[in-house]
């Protein structure tokens, strides 16, 4: 046994076919028993996080089933269940999803089976660390990626490193306290700043208010 619960969900994407998804039981789950969550930086508490269908990542696969993605090389962090890098792989987009969290690969692995989709290039991106493999990409996105006071140094310095001199960046927030200083050192790195706010029910008709945070330098 793996020392964790899991479920089966179909999650809706508006304006194509759902997914099914293999997500922990909830919030509740927890196993590392060879500390590997531990050594990079992940704690009892934010464990199973990776593991949930959040309203924003739904929010964020929406956009992508409708988003031009032309031959951009695009990268998703923070990806957890990795919804938009299942809707953009399903379009044929070149994407590689990205997380720090040990489980993470497999979890994205079977939900490809369970969707019949082939596999889908992921790489380890810890924000705080190096990541020598992941290169450099044309479109970053994320979702619900600012809920730690830490994350808007640490994400900027990331995408920094990660982002093509010509990049965009899209971020999917609901509305977290620090999106300001997010943008501040965005700012600083030379991208340009246009906010939408979003204001419109998930696919399943629950309630969603949030923003859409679009970078660009060119």
């Amino acid at each position: 046994m793996p020392g964790y619960e899991v479920k089966f969900q179909q999650v809706g994407v508006i304006g194509g076919a759902g997914l099914e998804i293999r997500s922990l039981l909830d919030r509740q789950q927890y196993s590392d028993p060879l500390g590997e969550a531990q050594a990079v930086g992940i704690s009892p508490a934010t464990w199973p996080l990776f593991g949930q269908v959040w309203p924003s990542a739904r929010k964020l696969a929406d956009l992508m089933q409708v988003r031009e993605l032309g031959g951009r090389r695009i990268l998703e962090i923070g990806c957890g269940l990795a919804l938009a890098s299942m809707v953009i792989h399903r379009r044929l987009g070149d994407i590689t999803a990205s997380d720090c969290h040990p489980l993470t690969h497999s979890f994205l692995s079977r939900n490809l089976l369970l969707n019949g989709l082939p596999d889908l290039k992921y790489e380890t991106g810890n924000w705080g660390r190096g990541n020598p493999e992941l290169g450099e990409f044309d479109l970053i996105i994320g979702s619900d990626v600012l809920y730690e006071r830490s994350h808007p140094e640490q994400l900027a310095a990331f995408i920094q490193l990660h982002a093509a001199a010509q990049a965009e960046v899209l971020i999917v927030d609901p509305n977290r306290s620090n999106r300001s200083p997010f943008n501040r050192a965005m700012a600083m790195l030379g991208f340009t700043l246009t906010e939408t706010t979003i204001d419109a029910p998930l696919d399943d008709g629950s309630p969603y208010r949030g923003r859409l945070l679009q970078y660009r330098r060119v």
